[in-house]
């Protein structure tokens, strides 16, 4: 599968500088419902939208695409390669952040998997954000995307994380529209106030928001 000309033909109507004027906003809020960790990791960088922007103190991305090598801001740390393969420090991050990756793994084994390694990098303290489409709530588009494989919803994302160790403690069911191909506000003035009323979030959310911390060192 070539994951970069299905990229570019899904979001080919996409306005690149739209994505990170929405972005800016986003990985804010997102931060500070983390509570500002000072050592952020994103796994899945992608086009890097939210770790060139979230205002964290030191910040690492993982991809294996060539084009993040592009994109990545100068003050990240890139390591190009398959999170779950490349080296990275143990018990050394204060925050992780997953957006609509863990669908694109081969199958519920592979998530947990996933977590697992990132619960070992986390410190203890940590918080994880993983973000993604419900399937609860989209079911009709879930596999209009090619790379979709494995179906989530935050109940089932929810054990996921316990059992990678965490625990678990904010599940927004909906947070935000299914893609930036749907009715996302994508006014920098509308997308504040879009994440200042969880209300909207009922009726517009298709995608889950959950964050949960990693305990102690047990596991």
């Amino acid at each position: 599968m070539n994951i970069e000309r299905i990229y570019a033909y899904r979001f080919k109507n996409v306005n690149r500088n739209t994505k990170i004027a929405t972005w800016k906003i986003l990985a804010k809020f997102l931060y500070q419902k983390m509570g500002s960790p000072a050592t952020m990791l994103d796994p899945a960088a992608g086009e890097c939208e939210f770790i060139n922007l979230v205002p964290a103190g030191e910040r690492w991305a993982v991809d294996m695409s060539e084009r993040t090598k592009k994109l990545v801001a100068q003050e990240v740390k890139l390591i190009t390669g398959d999170s779950l393969t490349v080296d990275l420090p143990k018990n050394y991050f204060e925050g992780v952040f997953l957006s609509n990756f863990l669908e694109h793994l081969p199958n519920q084994e592979a998530v947990a998997t996933f977590l697992e390694r990132m619960y070992v990098v986390m410190k203890k303290g940590g918080v994880i954000a993983v973000m993604g489409p419900n399937f609860k709530y989209c079911a009709p588009v879930y596999f209009d995307a090619a790379d979709h494989h494995t179906i989530l919803t935050e109940v089932g994302l929810a054990e996921h994380l316990y059992g990678a160790g965490f625990e678990v403690e904010t599940i927004y069911p909906r947070f935000l529209p299914f893609s930036f191909r749907t009715r996302l506000p994508v006014r920098g003035f509308l997308v504040t106030q879009y994440l200042r009323m969880p209300l909207a979030w009922r009726f517009m959310g298709k995608q889950f928001l959950l964050l949960a911390r990693k305990v102690d060192d047990t596991l």
